[in-house]
């Protein structure tokens, strides 16, 4: 009887498991890089073609007011996985071996799910750090802390960007593939790096004939990998070199065996491509996809990266119980560096029949205005979330306190301080959105309805638009509302000060 009893018991718990499992769904954050608001078919994109991303936008929800937190990447990624503005944590673009941006003792995104029970992974673009503050990174031992040491259990990674050395893949704290007798090495001059026994790459600077894929310019000339320029210097690690052509392929193929891993328990996937960043290497079946050069092939591949993940989740019966976000870091950028081939009109005026990556909106990458952190960002859950457009106003730093909500978890007062509980807007039942929100590049900025006041630097004017009137942010009107740019000042400088934005 007893025995029967424990069988019961067991049956019981595993009953009460497999219910949370369904409840709980699984979720997929896909995270482009550096595709602006205009670069998707469902936002106006004419010249490139988005299939995937589009069949994600009609079956979900499709945000027309959605932002990235900052202007450019590194801030932008650690105030998603953080609820933290990185300017309160000095986060920017960060340099080839930088230490890890995010302290291992704080509130993370994946730390509330794994607090909800999930299994946790990242694959894709890092570029948040690793290792320790004064400690170099040794490339040929554990390279930590990292994501495993945020939350994560498990990570895949392009250690910085795809124009950075070191051009190696790291899994959880090692190098993938790497050669014991051909130590790795990184750092900011060819001196600093070539050793004996170590492979030696060209200087950019001094040997620009090495850069046999396409020529580069501004920093992106040191160390010469596969025939690309790229920011810093190595030497070593031949055998772990990550292929720039397969490298959409590998994130792919990792976000498959992580997906099939996990299927029959709730997991948490962030999915953070290298498309559309530089240098630009689509795979060869999609190049020539498109008019606008190596830019809009990215693209193409990037939907392709997109529909993969959703062909996965079908495969595994999971699509209806997994929520899938698309957004992206930050605003589009062009040439940025490399001579890709990238044609793209350069502004948002009467259409020349070009392409212009932020739509109608003004600005792009490392710019405060809407190009710059106004994104496309899509959420898809089949039956709990209607699909249709919002013009609601989110940003992305709310998902670690929505999702928070979802679980029902509290937040203690010092975690995610910047982080709001906005689930009602996210699943299309709040058409405002945020009665206020925070933006940064060079400078930082207040949106406030239909409001957008741009903080001065030292002795010049600051900027305020009327969205409403003028979507372009073309007139400045702050001579016509000083009232309304010095309350809305005020405010900014408030929420800097206070150290928070979530009351």
């Amino acid at each position: 009887m007893k025995r029967f009893g424990l069988v019961g018991c067991i049956g019981m718990v595993a009953l009460a498991t497999a219910t949370m499992a369904a409840w709980r769904p699984n979720v997929v954050i896909i995270y482009g890089d550096d595709v602006g608001f205009g670069d998707v078919g469902v936002y106006g994109a004419k010249l490139i073609p988005t299939p995937n991303i589009d069949r994600l936008a009609k079956q979900g929800l499709q945000f027309m007011d959605a932002h990235c937190t900052a202007a450019t990447c590194t801030p932008s990624r650690f105030s998603l996985l953080t609820g933290v503005h990185g300017f309160r944590h000095g986060v920017r673009i960060l340099t080839p071996n930088a230490p890890l941006t995010i302290p291992t003792d704080i509130m993370t995104l994946p730390k509330l799910f794994k607090k909800a029970g999930y299994t946790t992974g990242v694959i894709g673009k890092w570029h948040l750090g690793l290792g320790k503050k004064g400690t170099p990174v040794d490339w040929n031992a554990d390279v930590k802390p990292g994501p495993l040491e945020i939350g994560f259990d498990y990570s895949f990674l392009l250690p910085s960007t795809n124009d950075r050395v070191p051009t190696v893949y790291l899994k959880n704290h090692r190098v993938v593939n790497l050669d014991p007798s051909d130590p790795l090495h990184v750092g900011r001059s060819k001196a600093a790096v070539d050793r004996p026994g170590s492979t030696p790459y060209p200087d950019g600077k001094t040997n620009r004939e090495a850069m046999t894929y396409y020529q580069s310019s501004h920093e992106h000339n040191n160390s010469v990998i596969n025939g690309i320029g790229r920011i810093g210097y190595m030497a070593g690690g031949e055998a772990a070199l990550w292929d720039d052509e397969t490298m959409a392929d590998e994130f792919v193929k990792q976000a498959a065996k992580f997906i099939a891993a996990h299927k029959r328990k709730p997991f948490f996937l962030y999915f953070a491509s290298q498309d559309i960043h530089v240098p630009r290497t689509p795979h060869p079946r999609f190049q020539g996809k498109t008019t606008l050069g190596y830019r809009g092939d990215a693209m193409v591949q990037l939907d392709w990266s997109t529909g993969q993940i959703m062909k996965m989740l079908e495969k595994a019966g999971l699509t209806k119980n997994t929520i899938v976000i698309f957004s992206s870091d930050n605003g589009p950028v062009y040439d940025d560096g490399y001579k890709d081939g990238t044609t793209v009109r350069t502004s948002n005026a009467a259409s020349d029949g070009g392409h212009f990556g932020a739509g109608p909106y003004r600005g792009g990458k490392y710019q405060i205005y809407e190009g710059g952190t106004r994104v496309p960002f899509i959420i898809r859950w089949p039956g709990k979330i209607k699909p249709g457009t919002s013009d609601a106003l989110v940003s992305q730093i709310d998902l670690l306190a929505s999702f928070a909500e979802l679980f029902d978890i509290k937040l203690e007062h010092d975690e995610a301080p910047d982080s709001r509980n906005m689930l009602r807007a996210f699943f299309g039942r709040d058409p405002a959105g945020l009665p206020f929100m925070v933006e940064e590049a060079y400078g930082k900025a207040l949106r406030r309805g239909k409001w957008k006041y741009i903080a001065p630097p030292k002795n010049k004017k600051g900027q305020l638009y009327d969205l409403d009137k003028d979507i372009a942010e073309t007139t400045n009107v702050i001579d016509e509302f000083p009232e309304i740019a010095g309350e809305m000042d005020k405010i900014l400088e408030k929420l800097v000060k206070d150290g928070r934005v979530r009351p």
